[in-house]
């Protein structure tokens, strides 16, 4: 089984990075990518497609039993247990205004738990990445989560969701702040995530993720020895989930203020 993912791991790293390259072709021509609003501050361009049938294309010739779930095309059932979940480029709103903040998130999971992710920052050459049991890293270098015990140590990066009040947010920074804390947001959920972490952030938290965005950076948050709360294998896929991260430390603070902010999970 190890050395399974092992396989895994580095075909997903392999694959995470050769997605980058094709997605920084389309970020330095930027006047000829043609974008779409899917909703409210939602956007999808070309280059998320075409990233994601590259991913996808090379998926099906390594793994063909395999499923796949990504955010720009319809889910792949597969036989194996294992999916592979996808998302070509996290940041797209960065992404099409020419800011350096976006990247390839790749998950695999099985029987709905994450045993591989890979997040990578094409525009830093950084990659995040770790397997069930692994340990985390970057570019080759163990990561370690925060062992910060008070907000006011850092920061915490902080999301939006279409599917949350938005005011929800605004109730949870206010209450990071009053207790000396300071809150971060690069509208890169999956890059927050891989820099909560490498201990760059204290934590991350967003009332509600989609799957390609949060399976590989939760996983990496726990490799790391930080602690997240945990999804529901059975509905994470279709349903996704919300998200507290951070470290062993600073997490029960964060999970008491997202539940005055969010309300309980449901």
């Amino acid at each position: 089984m190890t050395h399974d993912l092992d396989d895994r791991l580095h075909f997903a790293i392999d694959l995470a990075r050769r997605a980058g390259e094709l997605g920084l072709k389309y970020f330095r021509d930027l006047d000829n990518l043609t974008v779409e609003s899917k909703g409210h501050q939602d956007l999808v361009s070309e280059a998320d497609r075409e990233v994601e049938l590259f991913i996808r294309a090379a998926i099906a010739e390594a793994y063909p039993d395999d499923g796949i779930v990504g955010e720009e095309h319809a889910a792949v059932a597969g036989t194996t247990g294992h999916v592979w979940v996808i998302d070509p480029i996290d940041g797209t709103a960065n992404f099409v205004r020419g800011i350096p903040a976006w990247c390839v998130v790749i998950a695999c999971a099985r029987d709905g738990e994450t045993v591989v992710g890979v997040i990578h920052e094409p525009s830093t050459d950084e990659t995040f990445y770790g397997r069930l049991g692994g340990g985390a890293f970057v570019n080759g270098k163990p990561i370690k989560a925060s062992n910060a015990a008070s907000l006011s140590e850092g920061s915490v990066g902080t999301g939006l969701s279409n599917r949350a009040a938005t005011e929800h947010v605004v109730v949870l920074i206010s209450l990071i702040m009053a207790e000396g804390g300071v809150f971060y947001r690069n509208a890169s959920g999956a890059l927050m995530l891989a820099y909560a972490a490498s201990g760059r952030l204290l934590g991350y938290v967003e009332e509600h993720m989609n799957a390609w965005d949060c399976m590989a950076g939760m996983l990496l948050v726990e490799e790391a020895g930080g602690t997240v709360l945990k999804a529901d294998p059975k509905t994470v896929l279709g349903q996704g989930t919300r998200v507290i991260t951070g470290g062993r430390h600073i997490l029960p603070r964060l999970q008491l203020l997202c539940k005055s902010a969010f309300g309980p999970t449901r």
